[in-house]
C-alpha cells in the first residue's frame, strides 16, 4: 500500500533495511528474519544486502548496508543501520526502532541525500499469514530529519522534519495515516530546465519558494475503500493547493498484483516493448470505483501576480486581463454541450477573479463510478464525463 508520495514511499521504505535478531546465539532465527525481510522488500521493488552484523548489549549493527531499487541500474551504500527492541508476535516480529545514517540515493540523474531517518513499531508478518495486511509493512511512525535533492552542483530541492503517523486498523475500524513536511524549498530556476518557462518563473518572483506539506486519510483493507481527506501542499506568497479523494477497490490483493506487474515490467531489458504490461495494468484499474473527488487552490498573491504579467506582455492592465478571461470562460465551456455547468464555472470564474479568495473543482457522482466507465467515456464521449461524475465549481467558499 502506498498511503504517501513516490519520493516518500522510497525514502521511507529504505529505513527498513535491517532486521536481525537479538542473540548471535539464535543464528537460525537471524536467517529466518533476514528472509522475510528481504522477501517483503523484494516486493515493494526493493533489493536489500549487507556484509556484516555486530552486536552491542542490546543493539544491533548491520554494517555496510546497501539497496537497489527496481528500474535504477545503481546500488546505493546506505552504511551502518541499527534496530532495537525486536521481538516475535504470532510467528512474525515487530521492531520497536530502526535507525539510519545520513546516506544517499542516486535515481534518474539525480543525488538524494536523507539524514535522520527512522521508524518505530515497524511489523514483519510470517509468511503464508491470512492477514489481508500480510504483504505490507507497517509501522507506527517514520521520520525524515533532512532531504536534499541535487543535480550536477545544484540543490533542486529540500525538506526539513518529515513525520508520519499510521493507526493499524482495529475492530472494523479503518487504518488511518496523517504526515507533514515542516519546511521545503525548491530552486525552481535550476530545476527548470526551459528557458521560456525560467523567464516566466523570473517574473512572477518564484527563483526560490519555500512551503510546507500536510497529509491525511484512512483505507479499509477489507473493501479496498481508500480516502484521502487532506493533501495540502502550501507555498508561501502564492498559495495553497488542496487534493482529496474518496475511491474503493484498492484491496490488499489489488495491491499484491500491482506489485506484481511493476516486478515484470521492471525486469524487461531496456528498450523493450511493455504493451502488454500496460494493458495488463490498465485491467487492473478497472477494479476501481471513483466516489468523489475535489481539488481546490486558496490565493496567497498568486493569481494577482499571474494577471500583472499576462497584462505586462500583452500591453494592458491586468482587470482588462480578468474581465478577457471571464468572457473566454463561456466559449471555452460551451464544448461540452452542458448549459448548466457553463453556468455554473462562468459564475465561479467571475467571482474569483473579482475577489481572489478561493476557488474548488468537486466531482461527486450521484452513485460510484466504476474506473471501466471513466475509461470508456473518455474515449467515446468525454464532453459526458462532467455530467457522469457531478463536477461542479465553487469560488470564495470557507473550506469545511
Amino acid at each position: 500500500m502506498t498511503i504517501h508520495p513516490p519520493l516518500l514511499k522510497k525514502l521511507a521504505l529504505s529505513v527498513v533495511l535491517v532486521v536481525l535478531p537479538l542473540s548471535a546465539a539464535q543464528a537460525l532465527e537471524a536467517n529466518a528474519v533476514a528472509d522475510r525481510l528481504k522477501a517483503l522488500l523484494a516486493g515493494q521493488g526493493m533489493d536489500v544486502s549487507w556484509t556484516k552484523v555486530t552486536e552491542t548489549g542490546p543493539r544491533i549493527v548491520l554494517e555496510g548496508a546497501s539497496l537497489k531499487l527496481a528500474n535504477e541500474p545503481a546500488t546505493s551504500l546506505i552504511g551502518d543501520v541499527t534496530l532495537d527492541e525486536i521481538s516475535e508476535v504470532n510467528g512474525g516480529y515487530r521492531i520497536g526502532k530502526v535507525t539510519l545514517p545520513t546516506y544517499a540515493l542516486a535515481q534518474s540523474g539525480l543525488n538524494i541525500d536523507i539524514s535522520g531517518a527512522q521508524l518505530t513499531g515497524l511489523s514483519l508478518p510470517p509468511e503464508g499469514s491470512t492477514d489481508p495486511l500480510a504483504s505490507i509493512m507497517l509501522y507506527e511512525t517514520a521520520e525524515l530529519g533532512t532531504v536534499s535533492v541535487r543535480r550536477a552542483d545544484k540543490q533542486l530541492f529540500s525538506m526539513n522534519d518529515l513525520h508520519v503517523q499510521i493507526t493499524a486498523p482495529k475492530d472494523g475500524a479503518p487504518l488511518a495515516f496523517s504526515g507533514a513536511a515542516e519546511k521545503f524549498s525548491a530552486d525552481l530556476m535550476s530545476a527548470v530546465e526551459d528557458t521560456e518557462a525560467r523567464k516566466v518563473v523570473e517574473a512572477l518572483g518564484y527563483n526560490t519558494v519555500n512551503g510546507t506539506f500536510e497529509m491525511a486519510g484512512t483505507w479499509q483493507p477489507v473493501d479496498g475503500r481508500m480516502g484521502l481527506t487532506q493533501y495540502d501542499i502550501t507555498i508561501e506568497n502564492a498559495g495553497r493547493l488542496g487534493l482529496t479523494f474518496d475511491l474503493a477497490g484498492y484491496t490488499p490483493d489489488f495491491i499484491k498484483a500491482m506489485q506484481e506487474m511493476q516486478k515484470k515490467m521492471a525486469q524487461q531489458p531496456a528498450g523493450a516493448d511493455n504493451s502488454a504490461q500496460g494493458l495488463a495494468m490498465l485491467g487492473l484499474m478497472q477494479q476501481l470505483t471513483f466516489n468523489a473527488a475535489t481539488i481546490r487552490f486558496d490565493d496567497d498573491s498568486l493569481t494577482g501576480k499571474v494577471l500583472e504579467y499576462v497584462a505586462r506582455q500583452q500591453g494592458a492592465k491586468p482587470e482588462d486581463i480578468a474581465t478577457q478571461t471571464k468572457a473566454v470562460v463561456p466559449f471555452l465551456m460551451a464544448q461540452l454541450n452542458n448549459a448548466d455547468l457553463t453556468k455554473n464555472v462562468s459564475e465561479a470564474v467571475n467571482a474569483y477573479l473579482d475577489d481572489p479568495k478561493s476557488i474548488e473543482i468537486a466531482a461527486a457522482p450521484a452513485s460510484p463510478v466504476p474506473f471501466a466507465l471513466l475509461a470508456a467515456g473518455a474515449m467515446t464521449a468525454p464532453q459526458e464525463l462532467p455530467k457522469t461524475l457531478g463536477v461542479t465549481v465553487t469560488a470564495n467558499q470557507v473550506a469545511e
